[in-house]
């Protein structure tokens, strides 16, 4: 199956097999009157709905709408992508177990309080709630320390530490 949106597109396997002879590219369907054929039109018929629900759910979130999305968003298809605010989630939460012994306290406090700037940063320059880390550039560091120091009026001091807590967490994977 191939997810096509702006001209980029995702491919993953359906796992139905089809006789090339019986392939109808145009129609994207099997052709005959097998019940083998019925059931794989079937099963592409159903597959193509819920990959439209998914990109209707994407549309109400407010999230980026590109190929890979849409096919992430669909449940057990293809390798799921590594969300920003669940890698932050997960290594706060290692963090917490660990306070007292490898982390202060104080140092949990400051990124807890960096995950709500990196959540605050992500509604108001992408509106949505969470970012794909693959897609993560160079363009989205520089936007997210502008953030810091424009919109949470933070000195360059803070954004710097800011930074490297964010590099520890993105480099973690």
């Amino acid at each position: 199956m191939r997810i096509t949106v702006e001209s980029k597109r995702t491919e993953f396997t359906t796992e139905r097999e089809c006789e090339p002879s019986r392939w109808n590219a145009v129609a994207g369907r099997a052709t005959g009157e097998k019940e083998t054929v019925k059931s794989v039109n079937a099963y592409l018929g159903n597959l193509e709905q819920q990959l439209l629900d998914a990109h209707a759910a994407l549309v109400r979130d407010g999230a980026s709408i590109t190929a890979v999305t849409i096919k992430n968003k669909f449940p057990d298809v293809g390798s799921k992508q590594l969300l920003l605010m669940a890698v932050f989630a997960d290594h706060i939460e290692r963090m917490m177990a660990l306070v007292g012994q490898e982390w202060a306290f104080g140092t949990f406090n400051r990124y807890k309080e960096h995950e709500h700037h990196s959540t605050a940063f992500l509604k108001v320059r992408f509106k949505t709630t969470d970012f794909d880390i693959s897609r993560m550039n160079f363009a989205f560091i520089a936007d997210h320390e502008f953030y810091l120091s424009s919109i949470r009026k933070m000195g360059n001091n803070a954004v710097v530490k800011h930074r490297k807590m964010f590099h520890q967490i993105a480099t973690r994977l």
